[in-house]
């Protein structure tokens, strides 16, 4: 599902809402789980998962084209861990 259509099903589900709104929300909550995420937090939504920031450590890599070594940096990566309720609607 694209942020569009995530738009568009929610601005069918709550008619009263025009889409514009619809999209102001789904932009609100983008942007406060990426400010939490950059300040290194956690966001937890119930019954759905987790989202949270993993460091990586640097090491060195094998760049594909040529084969040659290739140092990548630390860096730190954004993981989703399914929550119990979403995995049993899954499996």
């Amino acid at each position: 599902m694209t942020r569009s259509e995530l738009i568009e099903k929610l601005a069918a589900k709550f008619p009263h809402k025009s889409q514009q709104e619809m999209e102001a929300m789904v932009t609100t909550i983008f942007a406060e789980i990426s400010k939490t995420l950059q300040k290194g937090g956690r966001v937890e939504l119930r019954g759905f998962g987790a989202f949270f920031v993993r460091k990586r450590d640097g090491r060195t890599g094998c760049d594909p084209r040529s084969g040659k070594a290739i140092k990548v940096e630390a860096r730190h990566a954004p993981l989703f861990r399914a929550g119990k309720i979403l995995l049993d609607k899954l499996n």
